[in-house]
């Protein structure tokens, strides 16, 4: 931090007068021994001055102070503070950082299953462990005076992200809350929001990074620029909209497309005669192996690196390759401090699940200096990365992007392997948003002078498409609440039924669907006003023109429904004629291509319309479609069909056709407009030509309406038909207005109206009546899983009652996992005896509440996954961790990761069912399955 002695005499004093308003703010910055950014102090002063902070900044620019400080000013003040994180991982990281500073007995950490110090004045957990405690009335918020939520941008994660606005929305009014979000392009709306729910609030957005970015791309052995030298922001790492392209990136492009142009032109089978040679004059770009790649960054300087590579078998088999090639970047020293720490670190894992953790496998790699790190490690070996590559210790990590997810490993250069990724459907490209989010972890603060994003060169690139990646700043933070049936219960207990709808409607979500019907309403009033200057345009001084123009309009109409009505009945007059047709009969096609006389093949009928195939007299063999019979046909004359006629053969088909000629010589097609059968049986059916049509029902109300309209005042006006004009307008506008009045409509109270559906369910089902939360709906209170109504209906029905431990735990494990690709799912194996039974009943419990969801319009519950069922029941048994993870094809970390999540709603479980047999058996689920490196796990898990 910069002294006294290096301030001008006006720095001096202005720093003394800051200091004696924010006294505590003074006291801070001494805690640090570098300067505070500008941002950094703006945020700490509003929280200093009582006011709620939005801070919107880069990743890695320490927007994390911010918070730090209401930690401070708490303690400073006697009040409590929460420390909120969207992963248990990343809770873990703050409480031991935490710890470091203020000790271990003044902080806590509170992570569903993990309670450390939970009563102390600073407490670390996970945004949904606060939500429950909001809703459960928890006495530790006795006391709170300020709650950082960090990473607040998570609230727009489709499947977890409401749980941040339930925090926000029903957080004391007395809690100041310190809101810590990653750079999105509507941080002002958000902040704007949460000013209306939360009281005065400042928005702070910082959009510079601190450590200066620079963008590659790795073409072959050569590192190029992404962007011209010319462009004087990208040349200072800090890259804007539209920045222009390095123009060697772009002959690479050029180069490498024509190089796939290997086929000439001029023959595009690839039909080359002797001695004739491919065309295409571009070369190929050599792509470089994953050694080849750490290879080149280590001896340009720009280790330590992340690698992205968004598959999990992608980087075990990185550092897989990186091993077998000899790759080492550690020296004997570093590789000496590795080794210990790796097994200081894991020196409570059984001995016996080494091997089948692969944990010699993770020591080699680690102590040469790479490592992977994805969602299907052990926890344990997860967090012995993240340390190592901190300190320096391990110099490349090949991860998947849930490493971006505010874990604080930043990096000096950051590796992109490709642009697209799975996102669980298909393989999509990444967003601007996620490109910022990754490379943003380049350039480590007081540690390097620049960071370095570098993307692998790809067949097939396009520099400008990656460019803008690089450079777009639009990247909105949309909510993704929406009320679920545990939320439902829970208001409702607290607030009644219409005081949960008005806090529902003070969401991001409804927010944001209102802004949006600001525009509509705008453009509405606009119409609105148009239609008044419309009406008096088409004034009539002998009567009221809008009543004769209204006249006009309804001729119209009914002559259009009944031309449409006209044609309904020529389709099906043509449908039911062309049903009747038999193989042999000569027709004439009316009209199309292969208009004329045709010989029927073979009828086609079939339910979705009738295809005849047909030989014209022409020799073509051809399946007819509804299209080429605008009018009915009938059966002219009678030819016999060969037995083995094959239309593929043009022999038949000259023989067949020479056939119809002759047979159709003497025919004289009908006249043009009425079809080959007109005044056969049909007689009585409408024909257009005819000028005896039978008349109908329509045909009387529009003479009516005729006959009012020459009736009416203004029929005889000299300006009728400039009055007409106007009218015309102002009946088109009307329709425009209406549509916009519905698209207000369906935008306005959309959160309150899901809210409604929720509550009809609950209250059929027997959870809900009016504005009391039933006993039966008290189950449901402590049910926080996203298959929430379907464990409760179970709970209720006493699906579960008689079932073992173990046999629990299969039945849990229906409602916790989802198989990472619906293909991962099949034929999945279940246990046997009663809990084979109960799973059955589960799914079919699952049908009935799915037709009940839609026939409210809902869409909540996902279908049970029975691919874990099998595990949790043989782990609940004591089967060994290697036999376990034999039959299941899991990772281990993917193992532990269901188990946690099976633990945490089993606990859930325990706590619903209240004094029963059930809760019982849940704890002793528990007490079982907590074992090995489960229970080791337990402050290192991730999710």
């Amino acid at each position: 931090m910069s002294t006294s002695d290096d301030l001008s005499p006006s720095e001096r004093y202005a720093d003394y007068r800051a200091g004696r308003k924010h006294p505590v703010l003074r006291d801070f910055r001494t805690l640090y021994d570098f300067p505070l950014d500008d941002f950094q102090v703006r945020g700490c002063q509003a929280i200093e001055e009582g006011r709620g902070v939005l801070v919107a900044a880069p990743t890695g620019s320490g927007k994390t102070i911010v918070g730090e400080f209401a930690i401070h000013l708490a303690l400073e003040t006697g009040r409590k503070a929460f420390y909120t994180t969207p992963i248990k991982a990343l809770s873990n990281q703050k409480y031991h950082d935490l710890v470091v500073r203020y000790g271990p007995e003044r902080v806590g950490l509170l992570t569903g299953d993990n309670v450390v110090n939970g009563e102390a004045p600073i407490v670390v957990m996970t945004t949904e462990v606060l939500r429950n405690m909001l809703y459960a009335g928890s006495r530790t918020l006795l006391g709170l005076g300020f709650v950082v939520m960090d990473e607040v941008h998570y609230l727009a994660d489709r499947s977890r992200g409401a749980v941040w606005e339930e925090v926000i929305i029903h957080l004391p009014e007395s809690v100041s809350l310190i809101s810590l979000s990653a750079t999105v392009s509507n941080a002002e709306e958000f902040g704007e929001w949460l000013a209306t729910v939360r009281g005065d609030t400042t928005t702070i957005v910082e959009e510079r990074r601190p450590v200066p970015l620079y963008q590659h791309v790795m073409v072959g052995r050569r590192l190029l620029d992404l962007f011209a030298s010319s462009d004087v922001d990208a040349a200072a790492g800090f890259v804007k909209e539209g920045a222009p392209v390095n123009d060697a990136l772009l002959k690479v492009a050029r180069d490498d497309w024509a190089s796939s142009r290997i086929r000439d032109r001029r023959n595009p089978r690839g039909r080359s005669k002797p001695g004739q040679k491919n065309v295409g004059n571009g070369r190929r770009v050599w792509i470089p192996s994953r050694p080849d790649v750490i290879d080149r960054l280590d001896r340009e300087g720009l280790l330590p690196a992340i690698v992205f590579i968004f598959s999990r078998v992608g980087c075990d088999a990185a550092v897989t390759q990186c091993l077998n090639a000899g790759v080492r970047l550690t020296t004997p020293e570093e590789r000496d401090t590795i080794f210990a720490y790796v097994e200081d670190a894991c020196g409570d894992l059984p001995a016996e699940d080494l091997h089948v953790l692969g944990y010699h496998d993770f020591l080699d790699g680690l102590t040469r200096g790479v490592a992977a790190h994805h969602a299907g490690m052990l926890p344990a070996f997860k967090q012995c990365v993240e340390e190592l590559f901190v300190r320096g210790l391990c110099k490349v990590v090949f991860a998947t992007e849930t490493l971006a997810l505010g874990i604080n490993m930043p990096a000096r250069t950051v590796v992109i392997e490709k642009l697209t990724k799975w996102n669980g459907e298909t393989h999509a490209d990444i967003t601007p948003g996620e490109y910022t989010q990754l490379t943003g972890r380049a350039g480590r603060r007081g540690l390097d002078t620049e960071g370095h994003g570098v993307v692998l060169w790809q067949p097939g690139m396009n520099p400008r498409e990656l460019a803008g990646l690089a450079s777009t700043r639009t990247y909105p933070l949309r909510s993704s609440f929406r009320p679920s049936y545990n939320m439902a219960v829970n208001l409702v207990h607290q607030f009644g039924r219409s005081r949960s709808r008005e806090l529902l409607e003070q969401s991001f979500a409804q927010f944001q669907a209102d802004k949006a019907v600001v525009g509509l309403a705008r453009q509405l009033r606009k119409s609105e006003d148009a239609l008044a200057g419309y009406r008096e345009a088409a004034t009539c001084h002998l009567g009221d023109f809008m009543e004769y123009a209204d006249l006009r309009r309804r001729i119209g109409e009914a002559e259009k429904g009944a031309s449409r009505a006209r044609r309904a009945d020529r389709r099906e007059e043509a449908i039911e004629s062309l049903r009747a047709l038999r193989p042999g009969d000569v027709i004439e096609v009316p009209t199309g291509k292969f208009a004329g006389f045709a010989v029927v093949v073979d009828p086609g009928w079939s339910p979705e319309g009738p295809r005849p195939y047909v030989v014209t007299a022409d020799r073509q063999a051809r399946r007819l479609a509804m299209i080429d019979f605008p009018t009915p046909v009938t059966a002219l004359a009678r030819l016999r069909i060969p037995k083995n006629f094959n239309g593929r053969n043009p022999q038949m088909r000259r023989d067949l056709a020479s056939a119809l000629r002759s047979r159709t010589h003497d025919l004289t097609p009908p006249p043009p407009g009425r079809s080959s059968g007109a005044g056969g049986a049909r007689g009585g059916r409408r024909d257009p030509v005819r000028t005896d049509p039978v008349r109908t029902d329509a045909d009387d109300v529009i003479a009516q309406l005729r006959a009012q309209l020459r009736a009416h005042p203004c029929h005889d006006c000299p300006e009728r038909e400039d009055h007409a004009r106007w009218a015309e307008r102002y009946f088109k506008l009307d329709r425009d207005a209406h549509t916009l009045k519905r698209r207000v409509e369906q935008r306005t109270n959309t959160v309150a109206r899901q809210f409604d559906r929720v509550c009809e369910v609950l209250t059929a089902l027997g959870y809900l009546d009016e504005d009391t939360v039933t006993e039966r709906g008290s189950h449901l209170r402590r049910l926080y899983s996203d298959m929430d109504l379907l464990a409760a209906e179970s709970m209720r029905q006493g699906l579960w009652d008689d079932l073992s431990p173990s046999e629990l735990a299969a039945a849990l494990a229906v409602l916790v996992f989802e198989a990472r690709r619906p293909d991962d799912a099949t034929s999945p194996r279940l246990p046997g005896g009663r809990v084979r039974e109960v799973i059955g009943e589960m799914v079919r419990l699952w049908g009935s509440l799915e037709t009940l969801e839609r026939d409210h319009k809902l869409e909540f519950l996902r279908p049970p996954d029975l691919g874990f069922a099998w595990v949790a029941y043989r782990w609940a048994e004591g089967d060994e961790l290697d036999d376990v993870l034999l039959v299941s094809d899991l990772a281990a970390g993917d193992f532990v990761r269901w188990m946690k999540q099976l633990l945490d709603l089993a606990g859930q479980v325990a706590d619903a069912a209240g004094a029963s047999p059930l809760r019982e058996t849940a704890r002793e689920l528990i007490r079982t399955m907590r074992r090995g490196v489960v229970a080791y796990s337990s402050l290192a898990d991730d999710e």
